[in-house]
């Protein structure tokens, strides 16, 4: 297995001569622009955790809207994630991952400009759309480059690992600059650099046979999607009135057709077939409840602090450092686990953990007192952490290697839909429940820890099954 700062040269003179051109490899070029726009990619999903009170302010969002602030880049991802993934396969992984890249740059930029809700979440809906392209090309691209198992699971694992990274980098960008603004004209300027150095560096990779994209699937699970995350906003004001039923329904049927649209088109954005696979549902359930339990809590959790501890978002940021930055390491080092602990079972765990410290955190916010959440946040960071470095491999080696980007693009558009999902839930529960926010946030967490425990229990008995 060629080490990271090597380059590997695919095809020998022999071959070469009456063949193709020699295709040349830099593994270790392809991980670091890969883990780093990876990185950003998160970095700006997850800048506005500690900046919500502020953006919201600025921008005069009410309560009830604010879930739309912090939901558009998961929209815009679980929307065009499967596509994306396709189009990577079909016609170059390093094509869309540079045109995601430099796409998330420009529509970074123009979101510093926003000065609306509906301008920040459409553009906020865009980054989301770039960061499709960005991530779900990635894993292809890693795949090409590392094509033996050892390799890929170093590659894979370092990449889990700027997943972490970003997630721990991006509140405290956002809290340290002196305005949100500011802080998306940064990352929109990193974007644009790693888009640039992309284009020039990396090896072009794509699937045996090229497809065409799959347009209707991609909007009518788009329809679905928002569908379902406006139903779970408007929850909040009453689950049982005809609007929230009526979009239940419509995503629910939205379901449906993208099912059979999928059936019968010839390029499809995901091969229903994989379903019947242990090792594919494995992939999807764990991106589903990552999203449903974590993303989704995590999302919001800060702000809650903002608004019932007084804290300011710095403050806010460096404390879900140790949650996150304890991901980041657990991640980095979880390749190790490799031959001890089957991928499914590390993502049990992860999730086990993360239930385990959600349960220890409640009742600190009503007890004013953010030193009871440090217990809770270290076994949540090492849960997480266990469950980013497994989710990539478990991806890539559900489906063929030719389809990869496929895969990848499937669990982390679960991982998003449920992001969407957990984060409009959160918000719903924690501000609808009598008793003030701290009351609201125990419930939001008790659900979380329930959504994780579930997890745990259906990743076990699909390991059985393999």
């Amino acid at each position: 297995m060629p080490r990271f700062n090597e380059r590997t040269v695919t095809g020998s003179p022999a071959t070469t001569a009456s063949a193709a051109p020699v295709t040349v490899l830099h593994p270790g070029r392809t991980l670091a622009l890969t883990s780093a726009a990876t990185a950003v990619a998160l970095m700006t999903y997850t800048a506005p955790m500690v900046t919500l009170p502020e953006t919201a302010a600025d921008l005069h969002t009410p309560l009830s809207a604010q879930a739309w602030l912090l939901n558009g880049t998961p929209l815009g991802l679980a929307a065009l994630l499967l596509v994306a993934g396709s189009l990577a396969d079909d016609h170059g992984r390093r094509r869309i991952f540079t045109a995601g890249t430099l796409a998330l740059g420009l529509t970074t930029v123009l979101g510093a400009f926003a000065s609306t809700t509906w301008q920040f979440t459409l553009a906020r809906i865009a980054q989301g759309a770039a960061s499709a392209g960005l991530l779900a090309s990635s894993l292809g691209l890693l795949v090409h480059a590392f094509p033996t198992p050892h390799g890929r699971l170093r590659a894979t694992g370092v990449w889990g690992a700027f997943v972490s990274g970003g997630i721990a980098v991006g509140p405290l960008v956002a809290g340290a600059l002196p305005d949100w603004r500011v802080a998306y004209g940064v990352l929109g300027a990193a974007a644009l650099l790693l888009a640039a150095l992309g284009s020039r560096s990396l090896t072009e990779s794509k699937a045996p046979r090229p497809g065409r994209p799959d347009v209707l699937g991609a909007l009518t699970f788009g329809l679905a999607l928002v569908a379902l995350i406006a139903a779970l906003t408007l929850g909040r004001d009453g689950w049982l009135r005809a609007p929230v039923g009526l979009l239940l329904l419509a995503a629910v049927a939205l379901v449906a057709v993208f099912a059979l649209v999928e059936r019968r088109t010839a390029t499809p954005m995901i091969d229903l077939g994989l379903l019947r696979r242990p090792a594919f549902l494995a992939s999807s359930a764990g991106g589903l409840f990552t999203g449903l339990a974590v993303i989704g809590l995590f999302s919001f959790l800060p702000a809650l602090l903002q608004q019932t501890l007084g804290m300011s978002a710095m403050n806010t940021a460096w404390l879900f450092l140790l949650w996150s930055g304890l991901s980041f390491a657990v991640a980095l080092q979880a390749r190790r686990l490799a031959g001890r602990v089957p991928p499914r079972l590390q993502l049990a765990l992860g999730f086990a953990l993360h239930a385990a410290g959600v349960l220890t955190m409640l009742g600190a916010l009503s007890a004013h007192s953010w030193t009871r959440l440090l217990p809770g946040l270290i076994l949540g960071g090492i849960g997480s952490g266990l469950l980013n470095a497994a989710l990539p491999l478990v991806a890539v080696e559900s489906v063929p290697a030719a389809r990869a980007a496929m895969g990848s693009g499937a669990q982390q558009t679960f991982r998003y839909v449920g992001s969407c999902a957990g984060v409009a839930l959160t918000i719903a529960v924690s501000t609808s429940v009598g008793g003030g926010l701290a009351r609201g946030a125990d419930v939001a967490m008790a659900v979380s820890a329930g959504l994780a425990v579930v997890a745990a229990v259906v990743l076990g008995v699909l390991r059985e099954r393999v």
